[in-house]
C-alpha cells in the first residue's frame, strides 16, 4: 500500500468502492457492462487486448450517447515482451473536402459542432482491429460476438442515455428522422431500463465477419474485416447518406464532405509514445497532436516544487496546479496540431523554468503561450460568447448552466496572444457534467477503458466520438459520424488550422504509467479539455500524495475553464475554475481571494476516471472505478 505524505490533505479512510487486488487480471471501464465483458474475457483465456477490444465494442452499444463506431481513439499500451509504451492511432484525418475555403463558402466561421461537416474519417472500428490483430488472441467473431448480442437482443438503456435522446428528440423529430427512427421506438423517448436494439449495427458487424469466411488465417479474417470497412458497404453507405443537406450546430443545412475514398485511404496506425519524467515515473502520452503532451508540459511545472504545493485539496496547491495548467494550455492552443511541433523545447528545462516563473499568487485572466526562437505562432480567436442562431451544437464534455450573475455581451475576438486581461466574470460553462439543451447544444461525454492481464499486457484507452446526438443516423449502418473536425479552426496559419488529410486536434488522452522502464498503471478519463487535468489531479495524489488509487479518484476535483474550449463554440471563461463543494468553504473561498472565478458544481460532479495498475515486483494487479454518475466499474481478481 502507498505510504501517505504528510504534506497533503489525509485521505478518506473510506472509499466509494474498494481498491481491488488480485493477481489474475483487471479490467475498468465507464459502464459496467464493458467492464464484464472485458473481464469475461480475460476469465476465458484471452489477453488484455482481446478483452479491450471486446468491451470497446460493447461500449459503441450501451453508451451510444458517448461514442459510436463513426467516433475515433486513441489508446498508449504496452506488451509483456516489450515493455515500451507504444500508442493506437484511432483518430481519422480531415477529408480531401474538407477546406476552410469550402466552409466559408457555405456561410461558416467556425467547424460545426454537429452535422457531417464536422466529421472526420472514422478511426474507431479499425484501429481497434488493428490492435486485435496484432497483439490479441482471440478469433474476431469471439471478439465480437458480445456486442453483437446486445446490439440485437437489447441491454437495459442507462439514465444518461435517455437524458440525451429527451434533450434532443424535437431535433430528431424536426431535422434528423433517421435518428428519430432509431432512438425514438413507436415514436416516443425510452425509459431508463428499457431494452434498446440496434440491428442495424448488429448487421453491421455481422457483415465485417462474413468478409472474412474462407480466408485461412485469423489475421487474414481480421484484415478482411477492416478492408470491408474502410472499402466496402460501410465506405458507401456514408458516402451516399452525407450528400444530402441535413440540420449543423449553425442553425444552417449543409452536405457533409466525407467520401468513399477517405475511408480508402486510412489505416489506423502506432506511434511511438510521447514521455516525460516526473518523481520518478515516466508518463506516457500521445503526441502533440493530441493535447495529451499538456499533461507533461504541466509535470514538468510542478516537479521541483514543494510538495505541499501539489496538493489539490489545499488552497495553495490547487492554485498552483490551476495556474500550470493555464499555461500549458495556452502552449497547446499556440503549437500543437498534426505537424511539426517542437515538443523537445516544450519540455525542456530551459523553457519550463522560464514558464514556471510566470506562476503568481494572483489568478491569472490571460491567455499566454510562450515563445520559441524561429517558430510561428498565430493565435486563434479568443473569444467569451459567441452565438451562431438557432441551430443544435453538439460538442463533447461541457456542461451548460445558468448563473445568478448574468455575463454582458462579449463579442471581443484577440487573435494574437498574449491576451489582455479581461475583467473576470462568472462563468457559464463549466465543462464537467454531461449536459444536453432542448436544441441540441452538447457537450456530452466520452468513453474510458482499460485493461491489465496476469502476463503484464496492458492498455489504456479512450474511445469517443460519432455518439448519437453527433448527426444523422445513417440508417443502413445504425450509427453516426463523429465531429472531431470541430477541434479545427478556418483562420490561416495556425498550429490547429483545418487542413485536408491532417488529424485535429483530439482531447483523447490517455495514459500509461511507467517506474523503471516497466508499466505500473493504465488510467484514463472522459471529459474532452478536463481529461488531463481530472488526470493530473489523480497522478499527484497517487505519486506524491501516497493516496491508492480509489482514494486518488475519490478525492475533490477541480479544473480550469481558462483557455479556448475545443469544443464548438470555442468560447473561453478568463480565470474560471471549476470546483466541488467537497473542496470546502474556507479552501474555495481562498481561491475566490486569489481571483478565481469559481464556480461551484456539486458534491460528486467532476471526473470520469478509471485506472488498473501492476506492480511488477509481486504481480499484483489492482484496479479502481468513478462513484460518480453510478456507471463506471471496475472489477477483476
Amino acid at each position: 500500500m502507498p505510504t501517505p505524505n504528510h504534506a497533503f490533505v489525509p485521505p478518506a479512510t473510506q472509499t466509494s468502492r474498494p481498491d481491488l487486488q488480485g493477481t489474475f487480471g483487471m479490467a475498468a471501464a465507464t459502464h459496467w457492462i464493458a467492464t464484464a465483458t472485458a473481464q469475461s474475457v480475460l476469465e476465458r483465456g484471452g489477453n488484455a487486448f482481446d478483452a479491450a477490444v471486446a468491451g470497446a465494442f460493447v461500449l459503441h452499444v450501451v453508451e451510444p450517447h458517448l461514442n459510436g463506431p463513426g467516433g475515433d481513439l486513441t489508446a498508449v499500451f504496452a506488451t509483456a515482451a516489450d515493455p515500451t509504451p507504444v500508442v493506437l492511432v484511432g483518430q481519422g484525418p480531415a477529408p480531401a473536402g474538407a477546406t476552410p475555403e469550402h466552409y466559408r463558402a457555405e456561410g461558416l466561421d467556425l467547424v460545426p459542432g454537429s452535422g457531417a461537416l464536422a466529421a472526420t474519417v472514422p478511426g474507431a472500428v479499425d484501429a481497434w482491429l488493428l490492435l486485435l490483430r496484432d497483439h490479441g488472441t482471440w478469433e474476431l467473431a469471439d471478439v465480437l460476438a458480445p456486442a453483437i448480442g446486445y446490439a440485437r437482443d437489447g441491454h437495459p438503456v442507462t439514465a444518461g442515455v435517455v437524458r440525451t435522446i429527451t434533450a434532443v428528440q424535437c431535433l430528431f423529430r424536426d431535422h434528423w428522422p433517421t435518428s428519430a427512427t432509431q432512438w425514438l421506438p413507436g415514436g416516443t423517448v425510452p425509459v431508463p431500463g428499457d431494452l434498446v436494439r440496434n440491428e442495424a449495427l448488429a448487421a453491421v458487424l455481422d457483415r465485417l465477419l462474413d468478409a472474412g469466411d474462407g480466408s485461412g488465417s485469423r489475421t487474414a479474417r481480421i484484415d478482411a474485416a477492416r478492408s470491408e470497412w474502410a472499402e466496402g458497404f460501410v465506405a458507401e453507405a456514408i458516402d451516399r447518406f452525407v450528400r444530402e443537406p441535413h440540420r449543423h450546430a449553425s442553425g444552417t443545412d449543409h452536405a457533409g464532405v466525407v467520401r468513399a475514398s477517405d475511408l480508402a485511404a486510412f489505416r489506423a496506425s502506432y506511434e511511438p509514445a510521447a514521455t516525460a519524467e516526473f518523481r520518478g515515473c515516466t508518463i506516457a502520452k500521445t503526441g502533440p497532436w493530441g493535447q495529451g503532451p499538456a499533461l507533461l508540459q504541466t509535470l514538468r511545472l510542478l516537479e521541483p516544487l514543494d510538495d505541499a504545493l501539489l496538493d489539490p485539496s489545499t488552497s495553495v496547491g490547487a492554485h498552483t496546479i490551476v495556474e500550470a495548467q493555464k499555461l500549458a494550455m495556452a502552449d497547446r492552443e499556440a503549437f500543437y496540431g498534426d505537424g511539426d511541433v517542437p515538443l523537445d523545447v516544450l519540455l525542456s528545462d530551459a523553457y519550463t523554468d522560464e514558464r514556471r516563473a510566470l506562476i503568481g499568487e494572483r489568478a491569472s485572466a490571460e491567455l499566454r503561450p510562450g515563445a520559441i526562437a524561429g517558430v510561428e505562432r498565430a493565435m486563434p480567436p479568443a473569444r467569451t460568447s459567441y452565438s451562431a442562431g438557432d441551430g443544435a451544437g453538439l460538442g463533447e464534455p461541457t456542461v451548460q448552466v445558468a448563473r445568478e450573475t448574468e455575463r454582458a455581451p462579449i463579442a471581443q475576438v484577440a487573435p494574437v496572444a498574449p491576451v489582455a486581461p479581461v475583467a473576470p466574470v462568472a462563468p457559464v460553462e463549466d465543462r464537467g457534467e454531461p449536459f444536453v439543451a432542448p436544441d441540441g447544444e452538447t457537450r456530452g461525454d466520452t468513453c474510458h477503458i482499460d485493461v491489465v492481464d496476469r502476463w503484464g499486457n496492458i492498455v489504456s484507452a479512450t474511445p469517443s466520438g460519432g455518439w448519437l446526438q453527433s448527426s444523422p443516423t445513417i440508417p443502413e449502418l445504425g450509427f453516426c459520424l463523429g465531429t472531431r473536425l470541430q477541434m479545427t479552426w478556418l483562420e490561416p496559419s495556425m498550429a490547429s488550422t483545418l487542413r485536408p488529410g491532417e488529424r485535429p486536434r483530439t482531447t483523447l488522452t490517455p495514459t500509461l504509467v511507467l517506474r523503471d522502464g516497466v508499466p505500473v498503471a493504465a488510467v484514463g478519463s472522459p471529459g474532452g479539455d478536463q481529461q488531463d487535468q481530472w488526470q493530473l489531479l489523480f497522478l499527484l495524489r497517487w505519486i506524491v500524495g501516497g493516496y491508492t488509487p480509489q482514494q486518488a479518484i475519490d478525492a475533490p476535483a477541480l479544473h480550469t475553464t481558462s483557455f479556448p474550449g475545443s469544443f464548438w463554440p470555442r468560447t473561453w471563461e478568463p480565470a474560471g475554475l471549476v470546483v466541488e463543494d467537497r473542496l470546502g468553504d474556507d479552501v474555495i473561498a481562498e481561491l475566490e481571494a486569489r481571483g478565481h472565478v469559481v464556480t461551484r458544481a456539486g458534491d460528486w460532479s467532476l471526473g470520469r476516471l478509471s485506472c488498473v495498475t501492476r506492480d511488477p515486483a509481486t504481480g499484483v494487479l489492482g484496479a479502481a472505478a468513478n462513484p460518480r454518475g453510478a456507471q463506471g466499474y471496475a472489477a477483476g481478481r
